[in-house]
């Protein structure tokens, strides 16, 4: 057993890294294709990127993508569980842009890969590396406590299972079941309309610019970067579905949400609440991700993270979320 290192994507076999991936049962942001879109228009400042793949004999049995950061803390959560890493580059095994960390491997191959991060790290400059996000007490989570690396909570994902779309209304309180289809009734009598879109049929520069908007109302700027997001999100082709809200014609919410084997991802969206009628732009969006969901048949819906509130009164139930940081 042997670990290969590269420092671009474009070197690696995209079947050999993808079905570890697959075997692995690891999210869309491990795919090939999204680690590549991410290399080509990185979403936050990169200093170096560094990919692993773990063989025995020409078999890959792990991949492994990591990121040299100094300002890997764009959601503030990073720098408040660890506040001695402020200013200093960190070799990270995502970006913030995944919230849900994995090493596609078997749990036997985790020492392995820890080496050969620490390494890396060590040759970079780095001053910490570790993991982001990690789902306390999934299998990731309970390998790096074995090997001895404490976590700290940085925040929570949440999400719901799906069957059907009344089976979900059902699953609602009476009042936010009432509230979901009083939303719908409003918006449709204001004119509002819904397309589920291919990224390359989306309006991306219409969409980037409400993203970034509705970013920068709650202090995040830079989290998606103008021209970088559009790139980005062209780039990941088949793995992204684009869902847009309009108003005579007015775009007025939008998500690029993104797929895998069983999860439906509501990755990101942008909301305009100045509206004509009273309804919710951002109730009309997650309804509609939760239909197609259904419609592309995934039995998960993941909500990311933020927004505890609402997320709870729809149904998602959260996930705790932790870093894992070793000072080098």
């Amino acid at each position: 057993m042997h670990v290969e290192f590269s420092n671009t994507i474009r070197e690696i076999d995209s079947a050999d890294w993808d079905a570890v991936v697959r075997d692995a049962g690891a999210p869309v942001f491990y795919r090939h294709a999204y680690v590549s879109a991410y290399e080509q228009s990185p979403l936050t400042t990169v200093d170096a990127f560094a990919y692993f793949v773990v063989r025995e004999g020409d078999k890959p049995v792990a991949v492994m993508p990591a990121y040299l950061q100094t300002a890997a803390n764009p959601l503030r959560r990073l720098h408040e569980a660890y506040p001695d890493a402020v200013g200093q580059p960190a070799l990270l095994s995502h970006t913030w842009h995944c919230y849900d960390a994995h090493v596609p491997a078997t749990a036997q191959v985790l020492p392995r890969l820890l080496d050969a991060m620490v390494r890396t790290a060590s040759i970079f400059g780095a001053r910490w590396c570790g993991f982001l996000n990690v789902q306390r007490g999934n299998a990731l989570s309970q390998a790096l406590r074995a090997a001895g690396l404490p976590a700290r909570h940085l925040t929570d994902r949440w999400a719901a299972g799906l069957t059907t779309y009344e089976h979900y209304l059902a699953s609602l309180s009476p009042r936010a079941r009432a509230n979901v289809r009083r939303n719908d009734r409003r918006s449709a009598e204001a004119g509002v309309t819904i397309e589920a879109l291919p990224v390359d049929q989306a309006s991306l520069d219409e969409i980037t610019l409400l993203c970034v908007k509705t970013a920068s109302r709650f202090e995040n700027n830079g989290y998606y970067p103008g021209e970088a997001f559009a790139r980005f999100v062209t780039a990941l082709g088949d793995l992204a579905h684009v869902i847009e809200v309009r108003q005579h014609g007015k775009l007025v919410a939008a998500g690029v949400c993104l797929t895998d084997a069983t999860r439906f991802h509501t990755w990101t969206c942008g909301v305009d609440y100045a509206v004509d009628g009273n309804y919710s732009p951002y109730g009309v969006l997650f309804a509609e991700s939760v239909r197609l969901a259904i419609r592309l048949g995934k039995s998960t819906l993941e909500g990311g993270r933020g927004n505890a509130a609402f997320k709870r009164r729809h149904g998602l139930s959260p996930c705790h979320l932790d870093a894992v940081l070793h000072r080098i």
